[in-house]
């Protein structure tokens, strides 16, 4: 229920008195509606069904002009009343249908737009520990469930108004009858508890099959190339058939929970009127006229009983996507890196240097292992760095660390002097361009994915970045130039062509540090060559810090950073540790050596 009302109130925050105002339109419905039961009344009196003597209790005023009016006069008195209450309900319902609608909707888009961005302002280590898909079927199929879930609780306080009005006319009219159907929907309603808890189960299996199909696809279309190039379509394909089959089971389980829901409410409400019925007839003698009324507001009031448990069992199944979503909102702002998003940042420019003091780091807190231990570095503006080690020795541990994603346990980062906090994190994000290992690029245009980084740049800015970049040539060879569409990830781009615009988009940022993540490691030579000419063409201009596991890459480094198990091991220039005999980089670079010429 906490998850229920959470959401309620977000519902609440968002729609304001407009939802009062749908609430008290319903009501009003509801009224007309009941008001429609009191000319039934009448009527059945004027075709002499139905009289005075019934025990049935009518304003006098409304009595006394009926029987001042000729039968027919009457009659049309009485048609004409309910085509005017028809049309006045019917006219306020699609009003109020409409408005449900951009409610609905409004409110889809503003827990979608509130989760998002909450999402995106978490910080690193939350994305680490979570799974990409899991986060997509929050967004999505999980959204959906809560908004439905959300207004689906506000109809059934909507139809809770509606019944209460229902059950008062219909104490009006007959308070013993009335009595009587309370009391049997109530005591069905007590049994039918077990729909409820049903619904509530199932629910849990539908995140859980939404949660498995969403995981499961993205694998798939993420390793779409390794499925094709090992022949594992058969296996995949199997997967897909074994969860459909799990899907169809929870649709059907699903659907018998409502039949049988349905199915327990018919017979119960044909049973308790039959017995009602025989029992009056045979017992008591009551006459027919009394029965007709029987049935009339039996007929009125038993149908909202069943819509009631309708709601509530719709509203129980949607109960663990409430809780879903919940726990990931309250994550997120449990790990919210970036406390105020509307201010204005403007990048810092790094004057002498980025210093590691006593940093170290581990990923789980309840496990010995340090990625990084005891860090202490500096490096000096405007030079290039490199950072080498063998793989998991914590290198891009290092760079998350020094550009703000990840938080040390202990020992702090310093920028020209000044220790790295939430004040100033965002300002050393802004002025940092980081090119990763590999190249990410979104679906459009060479220009949508260079515009991405910096909307206002001009044409000749951007084919400056492509130039710095040695990527002028390739772009200026395609078919539509700038204008190419690139396919997903980029995949229509050789590999070094992709590594290269994503070189240049992060150069178009004019950053005052370029890190790059073993960004060569799946070039060619000749890739590889081009790129580290462009890096030469940048050097003295800002601060350039290369993970690499290609010595070659580095040979300009005035500075090399060498690290293992989590600890720098060496640090110097390039000649310097190539000389150190026993050193782990004189052993890289040895290694690679004996490589190439073999």
């Amino acid at each position: 229920m906490e998850h229920l009302l959470y959401f309620t109130k977000q519902l609440h925050a968002y729609a304001g008195k407009i939802l009062y105002m749908n609430l008290l339109g319903m009501s009003f419905i509801s009224l007309l509606e009941g008001l429609g039961l009191f000319l039934v009344i009448p009527l059945l009196s004027i075709c002499g069904i139905l009289n005075s003597s019934a025990g049935i209790s009518l304003p006098p005023a409304f009595m006394n002009l009926l029987n001042g009016l000729p039968t027919s006069g009457a009659l049309l008195l009485i048609m004409g009343a309910y085509l005017v209450l028809v049309f006045a309900q019917s006219l306020i319902q699609r009003n109020l249908t409409l408005r449900d609608v951009r409610i609905h909707t409004g409110f889809i888009n503003y827990v979608r737009l509130e989760t998002y961005t909450a999402i995106m302002q978490a910080n690193w280590d939350f994305f680490i520990k979570k799974r990409k898909s899991d986060l997509i079927n929050s967004l999505t199929d999980e959204l959906g469930r809560v908004t439905s879930g959300t207004y689906m609780f506000l109809q059934f306080a909507a139809s809770t108004v509606f019944t209460l009005i229902q059950v008062g006319i219909a104490f009006w009219l007959s308070p013993m009858m009335t009595v009587f159907v309370i009391a049997c929907g109530l005591a069905v309603s007590y049994f039918s508890r077990i729909f409820i808890k049903r619904s509530k189960l199932q629910g849990q299996q539908t995140s859980e099959l939404g949660r498995s199909y969403i995981g499961g696809m993205t694998d798939h279309l993420n390793g779409v190339k390794d499925i094709k190039s090992n022949m594992l379509e058969e296996s995949r394909i199997y997967w897909l058939m074994t969860w459909c089959q799990k899907f169809a089971q929870e649709r059907l389980a699903q659907a018998k929970i409502s039949a049988n829901s349905q199915l327990y409410f018919k017979l119960s409400s044909s049973l308790i009127i039959v017995i009602f019925i025989c029992v009056s007839v045979l017992l008591f003698q009551t006459q027919g006229q009394q029965l007709i009324l029987v049935v009339l507001i039996f007929s009125r009031l038993w149908p909202r009983f069943a819509s009631i448990q309708s709601n509530l069992e719709q509203i129980a199944a949607a109960v663990p996507a409430f809780k879903t979503m919940m726990e990931l909102q309250n994550e997120c702002r449990e790990a919210r890196e970036i406390k105020d998003a509307a201010r204005s940042v403007l990048p810092l420019q790094l004057k002498h240097h980025l210093e590691c003091r006593d940093v170290s780091f581990q990923y789980n807190a309840e496990e010995e292992r340090f990625a990084l231990r005891d860090i202490n570095v500096r490096i000096r503006s405007k030079q290039m760095t490199a950072v080498i080690g063998r793989s998991g020795a914590g290198k891009s541990t290092f760079i998350d660390i020094l550009m703000g994603l990840l938080q040390p346990q202990r020992g702090q980062v310093w920028i020209d002097g000044v220790p790295l906090t939430s004040e100033n994190l965002l300002s050393l994000r802004k002025s940092i361009s980081y090119v990763p290992q590999d190249p990410f690029l979104f679906n459009g245009t060479i220009r949508d994915n260079l515009l991405l980084i910096d909307a206002n740049a001009t044409e000749a800015q951007l084919w400056e970045a492509l130039d710095f970049a040695a990527s002028a040539e390739f772009v200026s060879k395609l078919p539509e130039g700038l204008d190419t569409v690139i396919g997903d990830r980029g995949v229509r781009l050789s590999g070094g062509e992709r590594q290269r615009i994503v070189l240049a988009r992060a150069i178009l940022r004019k950053p005052s540090i370029l890190i790059l993540d073993e960004a060569t490691s799946a070039l060619d030579r000749e890739n590889e060559t081009k790129i580290q000419q462009a890096l030469e063409r940048l050097q003295g201009k800002l601060t350039i810090i290369v993970i690499a596991h290609r010595l070659s890459t580095i040979r300009k480094a005035e500075q090399v950073i060498v690290i293992d198990n989590g600890i720098i091991i060496q640090n110097g220039d390039y000649e310097q540790l190539a000389n150190e005999r026993g050193g782990l980089f004189s052993n890289l670079l040895g290694n690679q050596i004996t490589a190439i010429h073999s």
